[in-house]
């Protein structure tokens, strides 16, 4: 880098040390004055040279040859000890320049550069207490700014923590690509500090942030991140912050990136605060979040994010596996079909299944299994995720049941080529999302049946734990729902509801306040169970409990009845596994236990503790003893006809 003076092509360090020469003459003639010596004009100023950080510095805050000169003048006493002697000898015991040496010294002064609208002051290219008196106030060149100065690049130390730097590189669809391509043409069609706000809306998340350091890649310009709970509330700490970052801005040629996180268009507040920052900055900003916000003071130009397409996800795919896609046979499709996944995350579930997956002939599975594995950690905090072990044969229940879960199979597997091959799920169409209910008391086997499909389709199944997602405070519930079923339409999640009655009740006249807010959390839910991509099922003990809106549109009905003798009896069939050592157990005689399966297995379980401690085999009298307990702990009445032909030397008193 190179500057131009009278004298030619000047090096930039050389130049600042010939501009900050220039002013020490300057003090020193000031100084000769103040001394009354006749020979002070015969101290020769020296021409004005071209220092390029300087002039930058001039031309992006508009400031004047006088105000350019204080810049310097602040600046040599942080270069140069001789200036800093030459200042301290006229400043006296402060030993640092005031505006009052400024205007004493520096050609072309002028009072409005010391106001507080004055670049020097608005943009805090000084330091000072001015509390002191105005001209006497020592003045000190900002950090940010002496860096700068002698070419230096380095972020404002008072943004660390608020403010973070964002890499690009990220892989975006060739729409998103596009998407960033259109918001930097609009960006490049007048100046920085008249840029409209760009706003990304939608649920997509991480796409936002790559889309925005696209932008600023075609731009040539970099992305820094600041999320919306670090703006201050306090007007003064916020004008203050927004006055910063817009200098930074300026020097570094940064784009700020606001991400809005988990913020909801309820919280006046909150938005209230965000969204007054953002009218502060002149600058280029991007505001990323779920909602469009409105911005009355200022040009907004608002863009929905949308997920990759189905096309677009396998082609990324295909590129991600490169030569391992061939001898897939399909699978990709069923992949496009089950996840939504981003360009980032096919790519790093692609490279996970190939390295694990040595074998050719187990890459499908690896795949899927990590497709799984990328969608479950925004679940895993949400939802307490069971890892099914059951499957068909472990599932006791008459032929009309078995064929709806089998039917519910089927719709899950198949969506893709209806919804989208055959056009039902043409745009505007309501009522696609597959949900269940399951109903019956309990222990008849609702969860077993949930896991059987989690096992059969390869799918992660989560039970949702009520007590974290309903709220008393208004508005909670529903936030807590909706990134439940953002986070698992990523994976296609099958979602359990356990005991859904006390989430999905019958919705209730409005007498107060509290009944009209609780009817808005059901009717939030059914929205959702409509548009939920993947499975939904809910279990209910109590059938007509649940509002007649939701049973309208859950799509199966599965009725799990009480068992009968010889359900019961197969069930004791089945519920010891194959290593438990058991003498003598007769299956129809202990199916006369009046019991679900989920009792079963309770008195399975624990007969078989008792005869561990023993250190013998399973009998029908550690049965006899589990089941005394179990009938105990359901405060229900074990009668002489349940085990008749049990034991005959045991009283079943």
């Amino acid at each position: 880098m190179t500057a131009q003076s009278d004298g030619g092509a000047v090096p930039a360090p050389r130049a600042l040390g010939l501009a900050l020469e220039r002013v020490r003459v300057l003090l020193e003639r000031h100084r000769a004055r103040a001394a009354g010596a006749t020979s002070a004009d015969a101290v020769a100023a020296l021409p004005p040279v071209a220092v390029p950080s300087l002039d930058r510095l001039a031309q992006l805050f508009r400031l004047t040859p006088f105000e350019s000169d204080v810049v310097l003048l602040c600046g040599g006493v942080e270069l140069d000890a001789a200036f800093a002697a030459v200042v301290a000898s006229i400043a006296g015991a402060e030993r640092l320049p005031t505006f009052s040496v400024a205007f004493a010294s520096l050609p072309g002064a002028h009072w409005s550069a010391a106001t507080p609208a004055s670049a020097l002051r608005r943009w805090r290219l000084l330091d000072a207490d001015f509390s002191r008196g105005l001209t006497a106030a020592p003045l000190r060149l900002d950090e940010r700014v002496l860096h700068y100065l002698v070419g230096v690049d380095a972020p404002d130390a008072r943004l660390a923590g608020m403010v973070e730097p964002v890499a690009g590189g990220g892989l975006l669809a060739p729409s998103q690509r596009a998407l960033a391509e259109r918001i930097a043409a609009v960006w490049s069609a007048g100046p920085a500090e008249r840029a409209p706000l760009i706003q990304l809306s939608g649920d997509v998340g991480a796409e936002k942030v790559t889309i925005a350091a696209a932008t600023c890649a075609v731009l040539g310009a970099r992305l820094s991140l600041m999320y919306a709970d670090a703006i201050p509330a306090d007007p003064h700490a916020m004008a203050s912050l927004a006055r910063l970052w817009e200098r930074e801005a300026r020097l570094s040629g940064c784009v700020l990136l606001v991400d809005l996180g988990e913020l909801e268009l309820a919280d006046a507040t909150r938005n209230a605060t965000v969204l007054r920052f953002l009218e502060l900055l002149h600058a280029p900003v991007i505001l990323a979040g779920r909602e469009r916000r409105r911005l009355p003071r200022r040009a907004v130009l608002s863009y929905e994010v949308e997920r990759p397409s189905s096309a677009e996800q396998a082609d990324a795919w295909r590129a991600a596996l490169g030569s391992h896609a061939a001898p897939l046979n399909g699978t990709i499709d069923r992949l496009v079909a089950q996840f939504r996944l981003g360009e980032q995350a096919i790519t790093a579930a692609a490279l996970e299944a190939v390295r694990c997956s040595p074998d050719p002939a187990l890459l499908p599975e690896a795949v899927w299994s990590a497709c799984r594995m990328q969608a479950r950690p925004r679940l895993e905090d949400l939802a307490q995720r069971i890892a099914p072990h059951a499957g068909w044969d472990d599932l006791v229940l008459p032929e009309g049941q078995r064929a709806i879960l089998r039917d519910i199979t089927a719709q899950v597997r198949q969506r893709a080529t209806v919804y989208e091959c055959w056009g039902f799920g043409r745009p505007g169409s309501r009522g696609l999302g597959i949900s269940a209910l399951f109903a019956g008391a309990s222990g008849t086997g609702k969860t077993t049946a949930a896991e059987v499909l989690a096992t059969e389709l390869q799918l992660d199944l989560y039970r949702i734990d009520l007590s974290a997602v309903v709220s008393k405070y208004i508005g909670e519930t529903e936030k807590n729902l909706r990134r439940l079923f953002d986070a698992a339409e990523e994976g296609g999640a099958i979602l359990l509801f356990d005991e859904a009655d006390a989430l999905f009740g019958k919705r209730s006249d409005v007498k107060d306040s509290h009944d009209r807010y609780a009817n808005i959390e059901v009717s939030y839910l059914l929205q959702r169970m409509e548009s939920y991509r993947g499975l939904a099922i809910l279990t209910s003990n109590l059938k007509n409990a649940l509002d007649s809106a939701f049973l309208r549109r859950i799509r199966f009905v599965v009725q799990f009845p009480f068992p009968d003798p010889a359900q019961r009896a197969e069930i004791w069939r089945r519920v010891f596994p194959r290593q438990t050592p058991i003498l003598g157990l007769r299956p129809e005689r202990l199916a006369q236990l009046d019991v679900t399966g989920g009792n079963i297995r309770n008195i399975a379980l624990n007969a078989a503790f008792l005869a561990a401690d023993d250190a013998a085999p399973v009998s029908m009298q550690y049965v006899l003893e589990a089941a005394r307990g179990e009938y105990a702990k359901i405060e229900k009445p074990l009668t002489a006809a349940e085990t008749t032909g049990w034991l005959d030397e045991v009283s079943c008193d």
